[in-house]
């Protein structure tokens, strides 16, 4: 009985410490966004001007892409692994 106790316990304790981690990847998540649009705008005047898309940007918007889909999955339960920053950045592969 005191075993199923402990279980419990260490449960309840698991599921706070995750809702601590899904706040933080929610500001995350807005933070980047805003990232995400500065990173836009940035990507269409270089584009309007050169005629030519930046590859450094094209390779951060693919991984920034990848982190936003590691975050969601995290906040929705999909997956157990906390994002950046308590992993490493998504590759932009």
């Amino acid at each position: 009985m005191n075993q199923d106790s402990n279980i419990i316990t260490e449960n309840k304790r698991n599921i706070w410490v995750r809702g601590l981690y899904m706040l933080l990847m929610a500001l995350a998540y807005q933070i980047s966004g805003t990232l995400m649009f500065i990173a836009a705008i940035f990507q269409f005047l270089m584009t309007l001007i050169t005629g030519k898309h930046n590859t450094q940007l094209l390779s951060f918007g693919s991984s920034l892409g990848r982190y936003f889909q590691q975050i969601v999955n995290f906040l929705t339960f999909s997956s157990e692994e906390v994002p950046f920053p308590f992993n490493d950045w998504p590759s932009s592969d």
